[in-house]
């Protein structure tokens, strides 16, 4: 099976990537991939980006060669509220949100129970795409409830390729688990490289390996082309503008009601 974007990838933004927007557009074009998605990580990640760096993704050409880019972060969640370390204000400029955990971001050593109830209040956050690597031990969720949250959000949960390797040990099991239930209740999946360096973007050999093993079909696989991811974030862009107005709808009727109108 040949995927068309990776929705995943860091620049040297993010303090600990390697590479440019342009060397990462040009690696992905060499793989025929079709998208990638600029997701440096959010602003409480040690060495990452300032909030400038995502109020000028502006600056970013919508096409290198013939690749097309997404601007879009991979947010670090705070708490068990489920709050992001990116305001909503650059959210709302942004193509493209991912949200996970990660270590030295202030939400470290908490119990099972108290990541599944931030990662799902993350999940119902309608700026919210994608969970990444929710297979990390390290952050231990309950994978059955993320999977049925997910399933009832229409959000993806994604298998992350860089999560085989040496960046999050004994994630194999879980994502063996996730893929299943996945599969089971016919969850959208991201299969993403994670690419902190050029050589690694549009690398899912292992994450491709896990969803098959699991039965998970290419219907299932939301990055198997650009224009399924486009529709996707577009499906997504209007629930969250309905969600908006119904906001604004019953905060000018609760004023009325205020003044007596």
């Amino acid at each position: 099976m040949h995927l068309e974007a990776d929705l995943h990838t860091h620049t040297i933004a993010s303090g600990h990537g390697y590479s440019t927007v342009k060397e990462l557009a040009e690696a992905a074009e060499k793989r025929g991939l079709k998208m990638i998605a600029i997701t440096d990580h959010g602003l409480k990640m040690p060495g990452g980006p300032h909030e400038y760096h995502f109020e000028n993704l502006v600056a970013l050409p919508r096409r290198i060669g013939n690749v097309e880019i997404l601007r879009g972060v991979e947010a670090n969640i705070l708490d068990a509220e489920g709050h992001l370390d990116v305001p909503d204000r650059l959210l709302d400029q942004l193509d493209i949100v991912l949200a996970g955990f990660h270590t030295g971001t202030g939400f470290d050593n908490r119990s099972e129970e108290e990541y599944t109830t931030a990662a799902l209040a993350a999940l119902r956050n309608p700026r919210v795409h994608i969970i990444v690597h929710p297979g990390n031990p390290e952050f231990p969720l309950n994978i059955e409830k993320l999977v049925l949250a997910a399933a009832a959000e229409h959000k993806a949960l994604e298998i992350n390729n860089n999560s085989f390797n040496t960046s999050r040990p004994g994630s194999l099991p879980r994502c063996q688990l996730l893929a299943r239930l996945a599969q089971k209740h016919k969850v959208w999946v991201a299969l993403n490289s994670d690419a902190h360096v050029f050589t690694a973007v549009g690398n899912f050999a292992r994450a491709w390996q896990v969803a098959r093993s699991a039965g998970i079909d290419e219907d299932q696989v939301l990055n198997l082309t650009a224009e399924r991811v486009k529709e996707y974030l577009r499906w997504h862009r209007r629930r969250l503008q309905t969600a908006k107005e119904e906001k604004a709808w019953v905060g000018s009727t609760s004023q009325s009601r205020v003044v007596g109108v």
